[in-house]
C-alpha cells in the first residue's frame, strides 16, 4: 500500500463524525439509482464544472477505481454491477468539461479521489483506470499523480502519447491524400468547423476507392504506413472473420473496415479529434517533414506487406513510383506552440512510479497495438519495467472487451498491490479469469507488438 495524504477536509469529516474512517463511510452518500440501489453514491462538480460520481458497495474491499468516463452512465454498465459485487468502489468523472485538454483531465482524476475520500474515507488502493481516452487519462495519472493513486490499468489507450499518435494519424491521410485524394477539398490538417461534412466526405472517398484495384493497393499502402490493423468489424459492428495472413483481399478488406467501415471509423475519429485538438492547442500540432515512408512500409508487418506488393501488382500499380511520389510531396510542418501545449497532455517518459497494467486489443483501429511497444519501450529503458505488464486480447474494433475480460485485469491488478508482487498475468491465467465472470471466449494471447513507427519524442520535430 502506498502512503498517501488524505485532504485536509476529509480528516475534518471524519474527526467530526467522531467515527473510524470505516465507519464514517458506511453512513456516507445516499443510495445510488437502480440498478445499483443496494450501493450507496455521492456524485457533484469538480472546481472546473466537471461532473464525477462514486458507487461505494456495502462490503467494500478498500480499493476504488477512478475513471475518465464513469459519469456518463458508469453506473448502468454490467462492469460496475460486476465490480461492485466484488467489493470496489468505482466511479471518477466526465470528459465533456476537457475534452482533448488531457493535462486537465488527468489532474480531475486526483480531484476526483479526494472527493471520493471526503464522503467516504480515505480508500486503502486507488486505482486510476478506463479505455480510450480514458486509458491515456488513467496512464497519465500514474505518471502525473504517483502520490495519490497506488496503481493504474489503462485499456485500449492511447499509450503512444497525445503528440506521437496524432503524427501516426497524420501519416495515413497524408498517404491517402497524396495517392487517391490530391487534387480534392479532403483536408488532411485545418479540419472545418463542419466536422459531420468532413467525415463523410472523407468516407465516402475511401469507399468509392475501395471498389477500384488502385484504390484498394493504396488503401492498403496507407494502413500498413499508418499501422492499422488487418482485421475490423462490419458496418453493424458484428466482428469479421480474421483473415489468414497469406489472404492479400483478406488483410486489405480488414484494412479498409478499420478505416471506414464499423461503427467507428478511424477516419471518423481522425477528423473529429484532430479538429478538437486544433481547437485546444490553438494550431496544428502534427508533422512529417523529414519521415520516410518506405522505411515505415519496409517496418510493417509481413502479412500486411504482403498485401500491398500482391495489391500493387495485381492493379498494374508501380510501388517505387508511388513511394516516390509520397517523398517528393510537400511536407506538412508543426505549429511550435501547438506542439508544446500537446505535450503537457501526455508524452509518456517510462518513469513509473506505482504499477500498471496495460489492456490493449490486437485489432483496434483507434489505439492502434503499436503504441503499446512504445510505451513499454520507454519503461524499459528508464529502468522500471518491473513495474508494468502489458496484456492483449485477439479482438477488432476499439475497446471491444467483455465484462469478464476488463474484471480480469482489475482483479490481477488488486492482487498486485495486496501482496506486493505481480501474480500470474499469463493468457491462459488471464482467459480463465474472465470466463469465470461471464463464460465468454477466451481471448487474452500471446502477442507481441510492432516497433511504434512515430515514438516520440525519438522523430525530429517539424
Amino acid at each position: 500500500m502506498r502512503t498517501k495524504v488524505l485532504s485536509h477536509l476529509a480528516v475534518l469529516t471524519v474527526l467530526a463524525a467522531g467515527l473510524p474512517a470505516t465507519a464514517h463511510a458506511a453512513e456516507a452518500g445516499k443510495p445510488c439509482p437502480a440498478p445499483v440501489s443496494a450501493a450507496r453514491c455521492v456524485d457533484g462538480q469538480l472546481a472546473d464544472g466537471t461532473p464525477y460520481t462514486f458507487a461505494r458497495p456495502g462490503r467494500w474491499n478498500g480499493a476504488v477505481l477512478v475513471d475518465l468516463d464513469f459519469a456518463a452512465g458508469g453506473l448502468a454498465s454490467a462492469l460496475t454491477a460486476s465490480l461492485l459485487e466484488r467489493g470496489y468502489a468505482v466511479g471518477g468523472t466526465t470528459r465533456t468539461v476537457t475534452g482533448w485538454n488531457i493535462a486537465r483531465a488527468i489532474d480531475n482524476q486526483a480531484e476526483a479521489l479526494r472527493r471520493f475520500e471526503t464522503a467516504f474515507g480515505p480508500a486503502r488502493y486507488a486505482i486510476a483506470e478506463g479505455r480510450s481516452m480514458g486509458g491515456m487519462v488513467a496512464a497519465g495519472a500514474a505518471q502525473v499523480h504517483p502520490d495519490r493513486f497506488d496503481a493504474a490499468v489503462p485499456m485500449c489507450g492511447g499509450l503512444g502519447g497525445s503528440v506521437g499518435q496524432w503524427n501516426q494519424k497524420l501519416d495515413t491521410v497524408f498517404t491517402l491524400k497524396t495517392l487517391l485524394f490530391r487534387d480534392t477539398a479532403l483536408p488532411v490538417t485545418g479540419i472545418p468547423a463542419d466536422v459531420p461534412g468532413t467525415q463523410q466526405r472523407w468516407l465516402s472517398a475511401v469507399t468509392s476507392a475501395q471498389g477500384t484495384a488502385a484504390g484498394r493497393a493504396r488503401i492498403a499502402l496507407a494502413a500498413a504506413i499508418g499501422q492499422l490493423p488487418g482485421w475490423g468489424l462490419a458496418a453493424d459492428g458484428t466482428t469479421t472473420p480474421v483473415p489468414d495472413g497469406r489472404d492479400a483481399d483478406g488483410v486489405e478488406q480488414g484494412m479498409y473496415l478499420a478505416l471506414a467501415g464499423g461503427p467507428l471509423p478511424y477516419l471518423g475519429q481522425a477528423v473529429s479529434s484532430r479538429r478538437a485538438i486544433e481547437q485546444v492547442t490553438g494550431g496544428n500540432p502534427s508533422w512529417n517533414t523529414g519521415v520516410d515512408y518506405a522505411r515505415q512500409l519496409a517496418t510493417a508487418t509481413p502479412d500486411q506487406r504482403n498485401a500491398v506488393r500482391r495489391l500493387y501488382e495485381r492493379a498494374g500499380l508501380d510501388l517505387r513510383a508511388d513511394l516516390g511520389r509520397l517523398a517528393a510531396e510537400p511536407r506538412v510542418s508543426a505549429d511550435p506552440a501547438a506542439v508544446r501545449h500537446l505535450e503537457r497532455g501526455i508524452v509518456f517518459t517510462g518513469d513509473l512510479r506505482i504499477p500498471v497494467l496495460t489492456v490493449n486489443g490486437t485489432g483496434d483501429q483507434i489505439s492502434t497495438v503499436a503504441q503499446q511497444q512504445s510505451y513499454g519501450a520507454l519503461a524499459g529503458r528508464a529502468g522500471t519495467a518491473s513495474l508494468l505488464r502489458q496484456t492483449y486480447v485477439r479482438t477488432a474494433g476499439h475497446c471491444t472487451y467483455t465484462t469478464g475480460e476488463q474484471q480480469a485485469a482489475i482483479d490481477r491488478m488488486l492482487a498486485r498491490l495486496r501482496t506486493g508482487h505481480w501474480p500470474d498475468t499469463a493468457p491462459a491465467t488471464m482467459n480463465r479469469l474472465a470466463m469465470a465472470v461471464d463464460g465468454g471466449q477466451g481471448r487474452y494471447l500471446p502477442y507481441t507488438p510492432p516497433r511504434f513507427n512515430r515514438a516520440y519524442p525519438a522523430v525530429g520535430r517539424g
